[in-house]
């Protein structure tokens, strides 16, 4: 019988095999898919299907042995998740190519990429091993995620595209910086907010019964806000600019469990989009397309063909392989969830989107269980970043929002999309890990001995 001084450890499971059994199901939807849209488009399935087939499962299941060797802990759900979403964006930028004729190469370089994404999730694994030493590194991550933010203002390598500056060329590749830029924020923020949540927390003045922030204490969200306008402004990016300010707004909330912040960040973002509105052709366009989009087809035409696409889908879609996503510009990157709205429907829309919503409440999850405040702030605001940039993309592709031209994380076509999330992902695991992990304990009789105690701590 358990005395009453005995401590009581609960050790979660490691469903690893559980995540095994998912990763194969995430890989025969995913292939099966690739093989449908070969079937229906050409009648037959590819020669190179079985070697582009081998290389992405071998590519997940590198993952998993990663996380069951040195994350052993981790949350058996979120990589299951990641494997079949990257599979099924491959499966539609495979569609889209064999729209052209002869057919292009985008979901062969988007391999590539994915292949480069695991080798960083799993350097992450193998190299960092525990999140809480990153905490030291505040204003470092802090000035590089800001001087990659702006990296593409920089003459010569800076390079624009589609009205937005925000790429990078390198020789024959380009990169999108403010992607990476979003991990050291986020960590840079999470590690700030640590050390002055008790500061920022005071209250200064009470207006309608909300608690306001100090005057004294507003410098640091309005240096965010003057950024995000920078961005908005020089690099003609409203997404990069919602996405940083809305990221630094909610975690500063979580921190210092003030709504006064939430309320000030949103009356300010919002004056900051009404200045763009008035002044920027590009937010008014947007914005007329989100609004009115048949009042102009010719200047609307890339928002009205994708709602076309989409009402011709329905419910249940055309069938992979049997639509016309090729007639929406940018199909295979900012418009990709039209064209899988468009052939598997808005019921396949919608699972996608709850896939996200797992992630997300997976992340989120770890937040609330994570015993320190470095990591509870990091899982929240990585879970935020992840969950914001989804919203903002399928919100503005199916006119819930303005068009803000974020990438939809692990299917649209870019290296450097693809790259962060995979980051992203393993940082997220990386912390689930430290919190499910049973901690090494000492009962109070060899507690209170006064010898020196080694104790075994867990894988």
């Amino acid at each position: 019988m358990m005395s009453a001084s005995t401590p009581v450890i609960v050790v979660p499971r490691k469903r690893r095999n559980v995540e095994l059994a998912l990763i194969l199901f995430a890989l025969a939807l995913t292939l099966g898919a690739a093989a449908m849209v070969d079937l229906n488009v050409t009648g037959s399935i590819s020669s190179t299907f079985p070697y582009l087939a081998g290389v992405g499962a071998g590519l997940a299941l590198v993952a998993h042995i990663a996380i069951r060797w040195k994350l052993p802990y981790a949350d058996p759900v979120i990589l299951p998740c990641v494997v079949l979403l990257n599979g099924l964006g491959l499966a539609m930028i495979h569609r889209i190519d064999l729209i052209n004729d002869p057919p292009t190469s985008g979901a062969r370089q988007q391999l590539i990429w994915t292949a480069l994404g695991v080798v960083l999730f799993v350097l992450v694994a193998f190299v960092i091993r525990d999140h809480r030493p990153l905490q030291r590194f505040t204003y470092t991550l802090g000035l590089s995620g800001i001087v990659l933010l702006l990296l593409p203002l920089v003459p010569v390598i800076g390079t624009a595209k589609f009205g937005a500056q925000i790429w990078i060329h390198v020789g024959p590749y380009s990169f999108q910086p403010s992607e990476v830029a979003k991990i050291f924020l986020c960590i840079a923020f999470a590690s700030y907010l640590v050390e002055k949540r008790d500061v920022l927390a005071l209250a200064g003045w009470r207006v309608l019964g909300l608690d306001l922030p100090r005057a004294r204490d507003l410098g640091p969200i309005l240096l965010m806000w003057l950024a995000s306008l920078a961005v908005l402004v020089f690099q003609n990016d409203l997404g990069t600019s919602l996405l940083f300010f809305g990221l630094f707004v909610m975690m500063l909330y979580v921190s210092t469990e003030r709504p006064g912040w939430a309320v000030l960040g949103t009356l300010l973002f919002a004056a900051g989009a009404y200045l763009g509105y008035l002044l920027f052709a590009h937010v008014k366009i947007r914005v007329g397309a989100w609004l009115h989009p048949f009042s102009n087809y010719d200047l609307y035409y890339q928002v009205v063909n994708a709602q076309f696409g989409m009402a011709w889908g329905g419910l249940l879609g055309t069938g992979l392989g049997l639509g016309r996503p090729g007639l929406t510009p940018l199909a295979r990157s900012d418009f990709i969830a039209a064209a899988l709205g468009e052939e598997l429907g808005m019921t396949g829309l919608m699972a996608i989107v709850m896939l996200y919503a797992l992630i997300v409440s997976r992340g989120l999850r770890t937040a609330l269980a994570c015993r320190e405040p470095f990591g509870k702030l990091l899982a929240c605001g990585l879970s935020f970043a992840f969950a914001l940039q989804v919203f903002t993309i399928i919100g503005g592709v199916t006119r819930l929002l303005p068009l803000t031209g974020l990438t939809t994380p692990f299917m649209s076509q870019g290296g450097s999309s693809l790259v962060a999330n995979w980051t992203i992902m393993a940082l997220l695991l990386l912390i689930s890990h430290h919190v499910r992990k049973p901690v090494a304990t000492v009962s109070e009789n060899v507690a209170a001995q006064d010898e020196t105690q080694l104790l075994k701590r867990p894988a």
